[in-house]
């Protein structure tokens, strides 16, 4: 299900202000028209920040800092039963740089396995610039963030006189369908247990504006990993012909939806094929064609994330064949589970493991043409 941003606007003090102009919309609530409420302001969005004010059916403002997850903030507005929340940044220039983003990848669409329940409450977040927050809640800038960063005792939240908004959500879902390729190898004498390979071979599409080339090809995330799954099938299938097939049977994989969520790897996993009972592995790869900026001028690399985190098994036997064979240098700076970029959860391999089968993701890291049109094939 793709769900297709429409007319969706946030008015206050008079005037409307757009999405992804003013504010950006995160959601799939449909509030079939303009929607008014009363709003308040919750500073920071802390307990003692709540307890000055009642936000049961509200519009809720809260002070969106840096260094906090805004998800953590959502979830304590719906606690609280307020029924939409305005996050707004302090920080002007990180709020445009959001709204470019959001632009670039909401307004396409969001995919999900499962139809989104819209409803008109409790159902998104709106990111609002300083300019909104200033007509929204009848103030100055100053004035508002003043009141945030004061003594709770004091209950400074309570000064703010009352007042209202009005905003309208209005979106599409439709159904889109989309394929995982699979490619099956039958083993020998341990057919019935099963290694899986992935890799992803959809992208971002074209970017939602600008000059020149607007399409991402995605040579290296993920077409490195496509064709370096087809050529180890390839010569699996010749070793096979050859009288040297494997002892276990092997499914190429190559799935859809990656870059919208781990769906095609999700759906995999949630209606196997094979039982995920006799899968034994999932080697996913995913970037592997150019080097990042650490490993310049280094010999031949490849980042190892995951593979000891559900079986010393698998790590082992992955640190001997390379020492046997390969010799690549094997980084490990990625399978810090506390790594900031957190990439044991961001590419399909993911699905697996949270389904109790090890992995391995072989990956080469981050480069300056990451999710751009300048990720072109001639830098492979």
């Amino acid at each position: 299900y793709t769900t297709i941003p429409g007319d969706i606007y946030v008015k206050a003090g008079g005037v409307a202000f757009k999405n992804f102009e003013s504010v950006a919309y995160y959601g799939s609530a449909d509030t079939k028209g303009e929607v008014t409420l009363p709003v308040v302001f919750v500073g920071k969005g802390r307990a003692e920040d709540y307890a000055q004010v009642n936000v049961e059916n509200k519009v809720v403002v809260v002070l969106q800092r840096a260094e906090d997850n805004f998800r953590s903030a959502v979830n304590m507005a719906r606690d609280k039963k307020a029924k939409m929340i305005f996050l707004y940044n302090q920080d002007e220039a990180a709020f445009n740089d959001l709204t470019k983003q959001f632009k670039e990848y909401l307004s396409g669409g969001t995919m999900s396995l499962k139809k989104p329940e819209a409803s008109s409450g409790n159902a998104g977040v709106f990111f609002i610039s300083n300019e909104v927050a200033t007509k929204v809640l009848n103030s100055t800038i100053e004035k508002i963030n003043k009141a945030a960063e004061e003594d709770p005792k004091k209950s400074p939240l309570k000064k703010f006189k009352p007042s209202t908004v009005s905003y309208q959500i209005s979106q599409e879902t439709k159904v889109l369908k989309s394929e995982n390729v699979l490619g099956y190898l039958e083993g020998t004498d341990k057919k019935n247990e099963l290694v899986i390979i992935t890799s992803h071979y959809d992208h971002i599409g074209k970017l939602a504006e600008g000059e020149g080339d607007l399409i991402n090809n995605g040579a290296d995330d993920d077409g490195s990993g496509t064709v370096s799954l087809l050529e180890v099938a390839q010569s699996f299938a010749q070793a096979k012909k050859d009288g040297h097939g494997p002892r276990r049977s092997i499914l190429f994989m190559t799935v859809t939806g990656e870059e919208k969520g781990l769906l095609g790897s999700d759906y995999y996993t949630q209606h196997p094929v094979f039982p995920l009972s006799s899968t034994v592995v999932d080697l996913n790869i995913d970037m592997v064609g150019r080097r990042d900026p650490q490993h310049k001028d280094s010999a031949p690399y490849v980042y190892i994330i995951g593979s000891d985190k559900l079986s010393s098994e698998l790590h082992s036997l992955s640190e001997q064949t390379n020492k046997t064979y390969s010799n690549l240098i094997f980084d490990y700076t990625y399978n810090d589970m506390n790594h900031p970029d957190q990439l044991y959860y961001r590419s399909d391999h993911w699905n697996f493991a949270k389904n109790n089968i090890p992995i391995i993701f072989y990956f080469d890291g981050i480069h300056e043409d990451y999710h751009k049109p300048s990720d072109e094939v001639d830098k492979i």
